[in-house]
């Protein structure tokens, strides 16, 4: 019994992450291709804006009205139709694809599969705890079969090729994936463990019936401070994901680097950050446990210069070694941030609000931070690439990294460290 829902669990993960994989680090690149490459980072900050309501708003419906693992099906079901119809726009519009229509499709699609990421994490937490798991050893080693799902997809749009040869990667059939793979969690979902609702007895508040019970985490000082450094370190998260392919892709029209394998294949290329990300999930149970949420953290920020910084100074020549190390250290400043941050979140709220705790961490992170960080990188990259004369990558890249650094020596210098755990939970 215990491995049939592993098992699963397993499943689920796997699927949830390849919706996304699908496009997310390659659709930078197609927008490049049909004259868009000035609105990637709109594209992008578009799923952080969902982020800043939606998940938190599936969060209470979860919580209260509509069992979470049936909420996740419906939340594909919409989000899936709506990326297979903007696959379907982009073949028909080829080259004069409309920034309106498509961002429309999209944006429909990404409001509701945002709040799936959430939703997919309390869905497991529940799952594994009424099943008399440990969810901080547990849920790691099921969690990383995300990322393998995740990988999947980046290779499958990365190697396969439409008719007349192009990448998956650089055309709208990565929309087709993520879509069609969307439509089947949804069909999936409902085979997934029933995930019982808290409905509460009595008359509610307007707030409350809101779920502004979960903002209640605020209270605490520590919770604060790390959601605020949740949000500032969130601003990093989508940067890469936009920027790296068409970054990496650029050098094919520089004749030193142009026939490099890694010019040519640039989300095989960046698939290697998920494969690292395997290994900084399993590394998680043991970093939490010696380190504690603090230094796990700063450790995640430490990572993230590391990350841009590399960016700036690589090549996929002779330098290609630093994009490889940048690929590599995103396990460790990805994992050790949103994975560890979700652990803790769950450790410190009550059961009453857990599936909107873990919205509200999603609003900071993916929402309001993400909304900031993808809008501001677009502002650099423009500045520095799109309009300039003589295009500099690497000053973008350095910019970033420069703010990475800035937010670990605050984070050191402002969070308390709450110890190892086990943590009071707030309700």
């Amino acid at each position: 019994m215990d491995k049939a829902i592993r098992i699963r669990l397993i499943l689920m993960n796997f699927f949830q992450w390849a919706v996304w994989g699908a496009y997310l680090t390659s659709m930078g690149s197609y927008l490049v291709t049909v004259g868009l490459a000035g609105k990637i980072g709109l594209f992008y900050a578009m799923q952080g804006i969902v982020s800043i309501f939606m998940p938190a708003i599936i969060g209470i419906i979860a919580d209260k009205y509509i069992p979470a693992q049936r909420l996740l099906g419906i939340c594909h079901l919409i989000a899936g139709a709506a990326m297979t119809a903007a696959g379907l726009y982009g073949q028909s519009a080829g080259a004069g694809v409309q920034f309106g229509v498509l961002f429309a499709l999209y944006s429909i699609s990404v409001a509701f599969y945002m709040p799936t990421i959430a939703l997919s994490n309390s869905v497991a937490f529940k799952v594994l705890v009424k099943n008399g798991f440990d969810t901080v050893r547990d849920f790691p080693p099921i969690r990383v079969f995300g990322t393998v799902g995740f990988i999947c997809s980046m290779l499958f749009v990365n190697f396969m090729k439409d008719s007349d040869g192009i990448q998956f990667q650089h055309t709208y059939n990565q929309f087709f994936v993520s879509g069609v793979t969307g439509l089947a969690v949804f069909l999936y979902s409902f085979t997934l463990p029933a995930c019982p609702v808290n409905r509460n007895s009595g008359s509610q508040s307007l707030a409350e019936a809101l779920g502004a019970k979960a903002f209640r985490l605020f209270k605490d000082r520590g919770m604060a401070t790390f959601f605020i450094f949740s949000m500032l370190l969130g601003v990093a998260l989508q940067i890469t994901n936009g920027f790296a392919n068409p970054y990496i892709s650029h050098f094919t029209e520089i004749p030193e680097y142009a026939d490099t394998w890694g010019a040519r294949n640039a989300n095989a290329l960046i698939s290697i950050s998920q494969m690292s990300e395997t290994l900084g999930i399993l590394l998680i149970p043991v970093a939490m446990k010696w380190l504690g949420i603090k230094r796990v953290m700063l450790t995640a920020m430490i990572a993230w210069v590391f990350r841009f910084g590399l960016f700036g100074f690589g090549d996929p020549g002779p330098g290609v070694w630093m994009f490889i190390l940048s690929m590599i250290v995103y396990g460790v400043a990805f994992d050790f941030f949103n994975i560890s941050g979700a652990l803790y979140v769950e450790q410190r709220s009550s059961d009453e609000v857990k599936s909107s705790a873990q919205g509200l961490f999603m609003l900071m992170t993916n929402g309001v931070g993400a909304t900031v960080g993808t809008l501001s990188a677009q502002a650099v990259v423009n500045h520095f690439v799109y309009d300039a004369a003589e295009p500099s990558w690497n000053t973008a890249w350095f910019i970033f990294a420069g703010y990475a650094l800035l937010v670990a020596v605050l984070f050191a210098i402002c969070f308390r460290d709450p110890g190892k755990g086990p943590y009071a939970k707030i309700s």
